[in-house]
């Protein structure tokens, strides 16, 4: 018998990578996950915790780390939003725009949460595909008129940044709202903040998930106009985020020095993982992320990504139109990465 609505029924849900128990000798690249630890500022507070904080309900909009974020984005803390990861700040998007008639539009492929969240909602989800070079089909998009439109940059799988004079062209000429997700911008050379200050209608999510080390936290940020941020207020758990998510995230996202630090390392390790890969064969996306979207020489992905598990080294492989061919790799330690490479280098 099924008891919930018929669109739940039918759907699949959204698949994360798999994450196997803490002290598995795996080399985990599926998830995205920052390989350094987290700010050691951000885990002395861990140690100092007052059990007055856990008996207490936490701050319902986050006051500590919005201000501790405003000063190193320079923004108006009022013009942040934090959610239980920046996951959480996408559904309360879809949910107070989606309704009969409206649509969610993004570019494909890219994060498929976004299609997730628009069938649980029952709003008609329009994708628009890349081309294979990746830049930003920004006049069909601007056609579509969608109520909310995500664009991710840099965008996942692909890793491929969007340049800001598209983001800007397309804020312009949209009616709806613009969510831009910078999930990986901490690895990027370009961001979209500015654009929240021009465009009432842009919103920025970030995430302390990839840069920070802190994806176990779950805690996520949107920049926009208090207007907006008003809105979302209204439909939003009254308290979406811990107490103790809300002190680590407020030390991690003070410590730029050590964040800026471990994002330069991955990139490094970035550049040199491609061009292992490349000597493999491996045809390569240009990145802006901390991973490669990367095709085997004979386009075997999921031989690739079976025979790596074998080996104890995870993956990210889709099975989905136009990626069934290719693989994601998250940028590991120098020696993961390295160990990926031997490993390869035998199964080919």
């Amino acid at each position: 018998m099924n008891y919930f609505r018929q669109k739940i029924h039918e759907m699949s849900g959204y698949v994360p990578g798999e994450q196997p128990p803490l002290g598995t000798k795996i080399i985990k690249l599926n998830s995205n996950e920052n390989p350094y630890p987290p700010s050691p500022q951000a885990l002395k507070v861990l140690q100092q915790i007052d059990g007055e904080i856990l008996r207490r309900y936490p701050d319902p909009t986050g006051k500590q780390f919005r201000i501790a974020a405003s000063q190193v984005l320079g923004v108006p803390d009022d013009w942040i939003v934090v959610g239980n990861g920046s996951d959480d700040l996408l559904n309360l998007i879809v949910r107070a725009v989606g309704e009969t008639g409206k649509q969610v539009v993004c570019p494909s492929p890219t994060y498929v949460l976004y299609r997730t969240l628009a069938e649980i909602q029952d709003v008609e989800f329009v994708e628009i595909p890349y081309p294979d070079d990746y830049q930003l089909p920004v006049d069909l998009l601007i056609a579509a008129q969608g109520a909310v439109t995500f664009v991710a940059s840099p965008n996942s799988p692909s890793g491929t940044a969007i340049p800001l004079a598209d983001l800007e062209q397309l804020a312009r000429g949209l009616s709806g709202i613009l969510v831009i997700d910078e999930a990986y911008v901490d690895f990027a050379e370009n961001h979209a903040l500015e654009l929240t200050k021009t465009y009432n209608n842009v919103i920025v999510l970030r995430t302390l998930s990839k840069g920070y080390s802190l994806a176990g936290l779950r805690l996520g940020f949107g920049i926009t106009n208090p207007a907006l941020i008003a809105e979302l207020n209204k439909i939003k758990d009254s308290y979406n985020v811990d107490a103790l998510a809300y002190l680590v995230a407020a030390e991690a996202i003070a410590d730029q020095t050590y964040k800026t630090a471990n994002a330069e390392k991955i990139k490094a390790s970035r550049q040199k993982l491609a061009l292992n890969l490349q000597e493999l064969g491996f045809d390569i996306w240009p990145s802006q992320t901390n991973f490669l979207l990367v095709r085997p020489p004979q386009g075997d992905a999921e031989r690739i990504y079976q025979r790596l598990k074998q080996e104890g080294i995870l993956i990210r492989y889709f099975n989905q139109p136009r990626l069934a061919d290719k693989l994601r790799i998250t940028v590991g330690t120098e020696a993961q990465n390295q160990i990926l490479v031997r490993i390869l280098t035998e199964i080919l």
